[in-house]
């Protein structure tokens, strides 16, 4: 009998990038449709849970291009303002054992710990204490002024007892007892609370109520000293403030976060875990995108056991991905029926079948997944209730995996860790490459409905074809016109000049992003020709890529060819010419900054790095080129690791006397 072959370590390495690959593209689409969604005021998820998928893609792809995306203004009638200081998002810890080690490196000798609200954040803006404005968190710099519905919610105060001049922090909850009364028909009650506030006539904003937790003077940095007293002063205002407690150590933290997370479902509104911060303010640390000196400290990931109906083939371009169809399980608040299985590698590895006794998790509290077969106990206590509530006997069977394109007809390859149509010119494939070309180029005016009609009269096939319409040919399309298909046209003529990673992107070469292409050109295949001109060996050769999308580079470069070089004879887009090395002079320097600087913010600083051609890193690694301090000799964490790592640590004066070196001479 014939042994089946098994998988050795570089076929596991291929398969593990291959997945990752597959992870990113559905972690952007999320995003994406969460981002829309929320900016929209009908937000699906809470800031918490956008949170945590945004913290998976940048794990899996720390540069990916939506970071740079995220302050797109996607709303609607709210009037537009700035916070006093960032809303960013905390530093997280999923478990005991990464809460220990942020304890660790924090070594605070107190620690308040509050709840962490599971509902919309609010800033309330006051001058002279009077409230003048309240702002939603936004792309977390800008948000929506809603101060008129504010003001309908318990808990906000339109004048204060006393001058200040600063800003308030809260979330708006709606309580479960208000949710089962009145919004049974929202998914739980974030999501309420979360449409209510952003309705342009207020209407429900009675229904919601502001707890705070934060307050802040921008311009008096000693106004709030410590946390504890803090709380203390917005009870003392009139406000509703959160839970509050405080420890000496991590590990009455953790048993605490145990109670809690034990007792939760008592509370009158929703938390997802705790936050956990020095006692001591301070103001800097605030400011930064991420404060470093405290961390959400999540409960426990929800998990369910259930059956495996069946599996339906979600068609996203050229590839298919398999979604698992379960019996409905509650999971962090609310109902799931549709499970991700990535890939058919992964139905073969876990040995999946119709009617199988799996265990569903949501990664992060957010993206529903398959994550194993339930244990023969688990399986068998589940049959049994099945049996004995609706006399069913679940019976098993084996999972067809779609065979033919149902595009083109094509046979579908079945690469593992995907299942595609290899035909280049399937209709599905092309629709889906003209789609990501108006993304990246951000062409709204030419909508999805607009775009199938040019498509499906076969006017439209390739981008190259979007660059040879004419008005005359848009105004016959329905609900056009002549006025709006000059503006179409318009934004379509537009010149732009794009980068090489961009302009690669937008041809759609299966699982190879922006970021992926920015690694590539840095690696030195920086024009047009070199990158033509490269085999797939130098591609592989780039950190992090791999044979698998070295070869799809490959690929996609010569299957696009002619389409390529007929957007680039339009003359309407252009690749922008590589930068020069003596406009960058700290490329590839990096820079870690701990501690203040007296001549200018950490951020300014950053910048003036990266327009200098260097890059900025949060923590002290292995290849890190310098460490930026005031106190060179402390002990502190990053100074230490420094040391122990050999990475050279800079005082202030080093830094600027390097920075003006970089510049020509120029001052800094």
């Amino acid at each position: 009998m014939k042994k089946p072959r098994m998988e050795n370590a570089e076929e596991k390495n291929k398969n593990a990038k291959a997945n990752g690959k597959d992870t990113i593209t559905r972690l952007e689409n999320l995003i994406k449709r969460y981002q829309k969604s929320y900016y929209n005021g009908e937000a699906e998820i809470s800031d918490a849970e956008f949170d945590r998928l945004w913290d998976e893609l940048k794990a899996l792809d720390g540069n990916n291009s939506l970071f740079k995306k995220i302050g797109v203004d996607l709303s609607d009638g709210f009037p537009k303002a700035r916070h006093l200081i960032p809303m960013g998002s905390q530093d997280k810890a999923a478990n005991p054992a990464e809460f220990r080690e942020w304890a660790a490196k924090a070594q605070f000798s107190s620690y308040v710990v509050q709840y962490k609200l599971d509902g919309a954040s609010l800033e309330l803006q006051y001058r002279n204490g009077v409230l003048e404005q309240a702002v939603t968190r936004g792309d977390g710099t800008v948000g929506d002024n809603i101060t008129a519905n504010a003001l309908r919610m318990a808990g906000v105060i339109p004048k204060l007892d006393l001058p200040f001049s600063g800003g308030v922090r809260g979330e708006v909850v709606m309580t479960r007892e208000r949710w089962q009364k009145k919004y049974r028909d929202k998914a739980n009650c974030r999501n309420a609370a979360n449409g209510l506030m952003r309705r342009k006539d207020g209407a429900g904003c009675e229904d919601l109520s502001l707890i705070t937790y934060d307050a802040s003077a921008p311009d008096e940095d000693s106004y709030f000293t410590d946390e504890m007293e803090k709380i203390a002063w917005l009870r003392g205002r009139g406000f509703t403030v959160t839970e509050c407690r405080e420890f000496s150590d991590a590990e009455a933290i953790i048993a605490y976060r145990e109670q809690v997370s034990n007792s939760r479902s008592k509370l009158p509104y929703d938390i997802d875990g705790l936050v956990v911060k020095d006692r001591a303010t301070d103001m800097a640390d605030l400011r930064r995108t991420r404060p470093e000196k405290q961390i959400a400290f999540k409960f426990d990931l929800e998990e369910a056991v259930t059956v495996l109906r069946s599996v339906e083939w979600s068609e996203s371009g050229a590839t298919y991905t398999p979604i698992g169809i379960v019996d409905p399980v509650r999971l962090a608040g609310t109902t799931v029926q549709r499970a991700n299985l990535n890939n058919p590698d992964m139905i073969r590895a876990l040995g999946l079948k119709i009617g199988s006794v799996v265990t569903v998790v949501k990664r992060g509290e957010i993206i529903p997944k398959i994550e194993s077969l339930a244990s023969p106990e688990q399986a068998a206590l589940l049959r049994e209730k099945l049996s004995r509530e609706k006399g069913e006997t679940v019976k098993e069977q084996e999972i067809e995996f779609p065979a033919r394109c149902g595009s083109c007809g094509t046979g579908l390859e079945d690469g593992g860790t995907r299942l595609f149509c290899p035909n280049p010119d399937c209709p599905k494939r092309l629709h889906h490459r003209l789609e990501k070309w108006i993304s990246v180029l951000d062409i709204r005016e030419l909508g999805e409905k607009l775009l199938r009609q040019l498509f499906d009269s076969g006017r439209i096939r390739h981008i190259s074809d979007l660059y040879t319409l004419t008005a005359e040919e848009l105004a016959d399309y329905e609900r056009m016109g002549e006025l709006s298909a000059s503006k179409v046209l318009r934004h379509i003529r537009t010149e732009r000049e794009l980068s090489l990673a961009a302009f690669i992107a937008g041809f759609d070469f299966e699982g190879v992003a922006e970021l992926i292409m920015e690694k590539v050109v840095q690696a030195g295949f920086d024009t047009l020709e070199k990158l033509r001109s490269a085999s797939a060996e130098e591609l592989a050769a780039v950190y992090g890529r791999g044979e698998i999308t070295a070869r799809t580079i490959r690929e996609g470069l010569r299957e696009c060819e002619a389409e390529i070089d007929g957007v680039l004879a339009s003359g309407i887009i252009s690749i922008a010419a590589p930068p020069a090395a003596e406009t960058q002079p700290l490329r590839a320097k990096s820079f870690c900054f701990t501690g203040e600087l007296k001549t200018m913010k950490r951020g300014q600083a950053e910048e003036k790095v990266k327009a200098l051609g260097g890059s900025v890193k949060s923590s002290v690694v292995k290849d890190l080129s310098y460490l930026v301090t005031n106190d060179p000799e402390s002990g502190s964490a990053k100074n230490a690791k420094a040391r122990s790592l050999g990475v050279p640590i800079l005082d202030e004066e080093q830094f600027l006397s390097l920075l003006r070196e970089g510049a020509g001479g120029e001052k800094g």
